[in-house]
């Protein structure tokens, strides 16, 4: 893959809303010299349903995740970005899957990928200034503006795909 080329070009956002997403992670460079960050597969193994959001600021729905803050760990971050993106609460340890270098988004930028299948919602998420859209999918109904690098994660973990190193 070379560039912004093919389907994923039509996921970068342009106008205020790109600015804003790009101030925001230029932001973060500078004060982190190497970013850290999760996303969790939720997986509703009843329903075979997953879990995604729409952000406010970017276009595609993507798996819940955010950056590692100072002092957090990679569980207390997912924690937390789980809480605040989706009233999801962990009942159990998620399970760590995979480490992806995030090259679109920075040189230095690395992201964990956890299955997180023991969990509660205390109710859906109502749209706010951050997330637009939250809800569960069936996997063989997930919504056509899904980002690609969802997708993927998503054939890695249960369609058997080799786990790629890239983002």
């Amino acid at each position: 893959m070379t560039g912004a080329s093919g389907p994923e070009q039509t996921f970068r956002q342009t106008g205020w809303p790109g600015l804003r997403a790009r101030l925001f992670h230029f932001y973060f460079l500078l004060r982190r010299p190497m970013t850290l960050g999760v996303r969790g597969l939720v997986y509703d193994r009843a329903s075979n349903c997953v879990f995604l959001i729409r952000h406010t600021y970017v276009p595609g729905w993507q798996l819940p995740g955010g950056g590692v803050e100072n002092g957090e760990t990679l569980e207390e971050a997912l924690s937390r970005e789980l809480l605040e993106e989706g009233n999801i609460a962990l009942t159990a340890p998620p399970v760590l899957k995979s480490m992806h270098f995030n090259r679109r988004s920075s040189t230095r930028d690395h992201v964990g990928l956890y299955l997180v299948e023991a969990f509660s919602q205390t109710m859906p998420k109502l749209p706010d200034r951050e997330i637009a859209e939250a809800a569960f999918f069936p996997l063989d109904r997930l919504p056509e503006t899904t980002t690609p690098a969802t997708l993927r994660r998503i054939a890695e973990i249960f369609g058997g795909e080799q786990f790629s190193a890239y983002w």
